[in-house]
């Protein structure tokens, strides 16, 4: 019996079908492996530490490894034709905000990993969609409706579990630590509210080069400040993890996250991100031997799942 002939029409259906699915599947890809490389970090920040490199040349260090690829970006972008040139009031928030969402957050952060857990960093941090609903509240308008009331009483209460788990078995300065680390995150939240309207006008791939390297330019000009140059007599090892931290948990989460909104919208970007705290937890469980008990995880699922309700409803 002879095989059915397709129609000319027929490879093309396919192919229409085919090509939107494995167009979601990158996009689901590369969202999912944004979060896995940013959950790295903070589990590369503790290993370097083992070192004794302290937070100033050790966030310089990332920041002088990451630089060339955003100023290469930063170039690509200025050199396109048909884009507008930045206003010097763009180009002033943008330098402003970088510095604040990415230096200074980072900073902070970097420091409050001297004393808390890298799964309880990375949950801190998570909390920023919460603190931006607050602030954008308090100061552009938006109101507080139920929903995200019950959002911040589940989230906090889940924090709320996993630092009383935490209190008295951890660093001695391990309330200080976790303050810094969530003061990282409510700088990173002053800096999404502050850039919601400059993106729009100077474009996300623009805007996030120029940021970051504002950011990056500021972490070298305080370990010049701050530190000799002999600080940099380090073990190879800490070179090495700032390199991994630059390029793997710094520049290919930026693309990779900015490519998977083009590509499957930021509502499923959101819900790939609920895996950041628990791929943090893992990662350190398993390279740090860090404890993850019942009472880390019930936490953490508190804080996830409140974070996912605001940040759902967000991007509905």
């Amino acid at each position: 019996m002879s095989q059915p002939s397709l129609s000319p029409q027929a490879p093309a259906a396919l192919e229409s079908r085919t090509l939107p699915s494995l167009h979601l599947l990158v996009g689901l890809g590369l969202a999912v492996a944004g979060v896995i490389a940013f959950s790295l970090r903070p589990v590369i920040i503790k290993l370097a530490y083992r070192y004794d490199v302290d937070p100033v040349t050790l966030i310089m260090l990332r920041m002088v490894f990451a630089l060339p690829f955003f100023l290469a970006v930063a170039a690509w972008q200025s050199g396109r034709g048909g884009r507008a040139r930045i206003g010097r009031r763009d180009l002033a928030l943008t330098i402003g905000l970088g510095v604040t969402g990415y230096y200074a957050a980072s900073f902070c952060d970097f420091l409050g990993l001297r004393y808390v857990s890298a799964g309880m960093g990375r949950l801190l941090l998570f909390l920023y969609p919460t603190i931006v609903v607050v602030l954008s509240a308090l100061f552009l308008g938006k109101r507080i409706g139920l929903r995200e009331v019950v959002a911040l009483v589940v989230s906090y209460a889940g924090v709320a579990l996993v630092v009383w788990s935490e209190v008295g078995t951890g660093h001695p300065d391990f309330m200080t630590g976790a303050g810094l680390v969530f003061m990282g995150a409510f700088l990173y939240s002053v800096y999404l509210v502050g850039s919601s309207q400059v993106v729009r006008r100077v474009g996300s791939m623009r805007f996030t080069a120029y940021a970051m390297t504002a950011a990056c330019l500021c972490c070298i000009a305080q370990f010049l400040l701050l530190r000799p140059l002999s600080a940099l007599d380090l073990p190879a090892p800490v070179f090495g993890l700032s390199a991994f931290m630059a390029v793997v948990c710094t520049v290919l989460p930026v693309f990779m996250t900015a490519e998977a909104l083009r590509r499957v919208g930021a509502n499923m970007v959101a819900l790939c991100g609920a895996m950041g705290p628990v791929a943090a937890a893992i990662f350190g469980y398993l390279v740090l031997a860090e404890p993850m008990g019942w009472l880390q995880l019930a936490g953490a699922a508190l804080t996830v799942a409140g974070v996912m309700i605001i940040s759902l409803w967000k991007t509905a």
